[in-house]
C-alpha cells in the first residue's frame, strides 16, 4: 500500500513538472516576434493596438523599434517573425530577394517639412523641391536621422529629386543617427528643419501642449505619401519563423477592427495614420 502511494505521488510530481515545462513553451509559441519603425512605436499606435489584437487572437505581440533599414535587416537575419515598416521600395526589393512574403499595405500618413515660425530660409508654402532647393541656398541648419530609416530613405529621394547632389558633410547639415523625435528636438535646438511623418510631428505637438516650437511649412505634396505595409518573414528562408502567427497579425491588421481602431487613433482631435486596406 505504501509502494502505491510513492508510485502515485511520483506520478503526480511528473505530471506537475510536465505541465510546468509544458505551458511556458505553448506561451512562447503564441508570441510574435516583430521590428517595425519608430512612428509606430513613439506615436503610441502599437501601445494602443496590441491589447486588442491579443485579445481577437490570444497572440502576445512584442517588437522591437527601430528604423526600416535596421528593421529589414532584422527580418534577413531571421530575427523576427513580422515586419511593419514605411519604405516601399525597400520593401520590395526585400520581397523579390525572398526575404519576406505576403506584403500588404495596411494605412498611410504623410510626410511633412517643419521648421520655426520664423521661416529663415523661406520655405512655407512651397513644393519639396523647391523648399529643398531654398534650405540649401540659404544655408539653412537641416537635420537628418541620417540612420538609414524609412524617413531618411524617403529624405535622400527628396534631395535627389532637387536635381543636385545629395548633401553630405555640408556644415548647415546635421546627420543626427537617431531617432524621429530626437531629431525633430535637435533641429529646434538649432532653430533649424527637418523632415518628420505627420504622425510622429502630432505626437510631438501633443508633448508640447498643442504649441511646438516647430512648425509644419510644407505638406500635401503626392510626393509626401508615407505608406506602410506588414511583411510576413519567407519561413522557406527562417525555418523557425512564425508564419501562422504572422499571417494572423496581417489579417487582423487589415480586418475591419483593426482598421477601425487606426482610424479612430487621434492626439488633439487630428488622426496620426488613416488605414488603407485593401
Amino acid at each position: 500500500m505504501q509502494r502505491k502511494k510513492q508510485i502515485v505521488v511520483k506520478a503526480t510530481v511528473i505530471m506537475v513538472l510536465t505541465l510546468m515545462i509544458a505551458v511556458p513553451a505553448m506561451a512562447a509559441d503564441k508570441v510574435l516576434m516583430m521590428a517595425t519603425t519608430t512612428s509606430t512605436d513613439n506615436t503610441g499606435l502599437l501601445d494602443y493596438l496590441a491589447p486588442h489584437f491579443t485579445k481577437a487572437t490570444g497572440i502576445e505581440l512584442k517588437w522591437t523599434s527601430v528604423g526600416t533599414g535596421k528593421a529589414l535587416k532584422m527580418g534577413e537575419n531571421c530575427d523576427v517573425d513580422v515586419l511593419l515598416v514605411h519604405a516601399p521600395p525597400a520593401e520590395k526589393v526585400f520581397v523579390e530577394k525572398g526575404f519576406g512574403v505576403n506584403r500588404r499595405e495596411i494605412m498611410y500618413n504623410d510626410f511633412v517639412i517643419i521648421g520655426p515660425e520664423s521661416d529663415p530660409a523661406g520655405i512655407k508654402g512651397k513644393n519639396v523641391v523647391d523648399a529643398l532647393g531654398a534650405v540649401r541656398a540659404r544655408g539653412a541648419v537641416f537635420a537628418s536621422r541620417g540612420d538609414n530609416s524609412g524617413t531618411h530613405k524617403k529624405e535622400l529621394s527628396l534631395w535627389k529629386a532637387t536635381g543636385a547632389a545629395v548633401p553630405e558633410k555640408e556644415s548647415w547639415y546635421v546627420q543626427t543617427g537617431q531617432g524621429m523625435l530626437a531629431t525633430i528636438n535637435i533641429a529646434a535646438e538649432r532653430n533649424g528643419y527637418t523632415m518628420t511623418d505627420r504622425g510622429t510631428y502630432i505626437k510631438y505637438a501633443d508633448t508640447m501642449k498643442g504649441n511646438p516650437p516647430l512648425k509644419v511649412l510644407v505638406e500635401q505634396d503626392d510626393i509626401l505619401l508615407n505608406q506602410y505595409s506588414v511583411l510576413a518573414i519567407n519561413p522557406q528562408r527562417c525555418t523557425k519563423a512564425k508564419f501562422d502567427l504572422a499571417t494572423a497579425f496581417s489579417d487582423w491588421m487589415a480586418g475591419a477592427e483593426a482598421q477601425g481602431l487606426i482610424r479612430d487613433f487621434k492626439l488633439l482631435g487630428k488622426p496620426l495614420f488613416v488605414p488603407n486596406a485593401k
